[in-house]
Formats: C-alpha cells, sequence, structure tokens
C-alpha cells in the first residue's frame, strides 16, 4: 500500500471517476467510517476476493479517495473527504447526469418517490428552505 497523502494537493477526488465496485466500497467505508479490508469485504454485495478488495482500496488511495493508518499489522482504510462534502458532490454530478442541471427536476423527482413519505416537519423545513432560497436569489 502506498503511504497516505500521496495525493498531489490541488488534485479533488471525483466520485464520477469511481467504478461500480469502487463506489460499493466507498459507502462501505463511509457507512462505518473507517474499515479494515476485511469489513470491506464482509459488507459487499457479491463480494470478491479478499486480495480484490485489497487492489481496489489501494486504487482508492492511489485516486485520492481513501488514506489509511496502521495499527500493528492492520490497515484502517479512512475517507479523505467527509460525507457531506462527497455526498453533495455527488448529488450535483446526478442533477447534471440526470435532470440535465436542473435542481427543480431533481426535487420533483425525489417528492414523486414512493419509498418514502415525507412528513408535516420534513415538509414545512422544505418550505423554509426554499423560501430562504428565493430570498437569496438562489
Amino acid at each position: 500500500m502506498a503511504p497516505s497523502g500521496s495525493r498531489s494537493s490541488g488534485n479533488r477526488p471525483s466520485a464520477s471517476e469511481l467504478s461500480r465496485r469502487e463506489r460499493q466500497i466507498m459507502d462501505c467505508i463511509y457507512a462505518r467510517g473507517r474499515a479494515t479490508a476485511a469489513e470491506v469485504q464482509t459488507d459487499l454485495p457479491d463480494p470478491p476476493s479478499y486480495s480484490a478488495v485489497r487492489a481496489t482500496l489501494r486504487i482508492l488511495e492511489e485516486k485520492g479517495h481513501l488514506d489509511h493508518v496502521q495499527e500493528g499489522s492492520t490497515y484502517i482504510f479512512r475517507p479523505t473527504v467527509p460525507r457531506d462534502r462527497a455526498s453533495r458532490s455527488a448529488l450535483k454530478q446526478i442533477v447534471q447526469t440526470f435532470f440535465d442541471g436542473s435542481a427543480e427536476e431533481a426535487i420533483t423527482a425525489l417528492l414523486d418517490m414512493e419509498s418514502k413519505k415525507l412528513g408535516r416537519d420534513q415538509i414545512e423545513r422544505l418550505a423554509r428552505l426554499i423560501a430562504q432560497a428565493k430570498k437569496e436569489g438562489r
């Protein structure tokens, strides 16, 4: 494994450059906060071999998405970008790709989803956020 901090400054990792399996691994690590290769392998659907997980973790580290600390002989991997910033970046990419950059279309699609109904408090919070954005000219 390459030592942490091998990414050159100014190169921010982009979620759009991740394969499906790399995204799954990042999801596992974000869910745990930090994880070993064995923990990642356990969390993955249809898990690949342990060596394949290790190789993918190394690639993610080289791309700047992860770094690691060593505890004894075990490497503990951590995301380099906080989850909230990564989620905003991913959402921006989704809006751009699937909704032609339209936040309105994306929000409409979210509201149309039937898997979860919004409660009164959530609707009121959204209304306040929309009013605030309107006030700020966004």
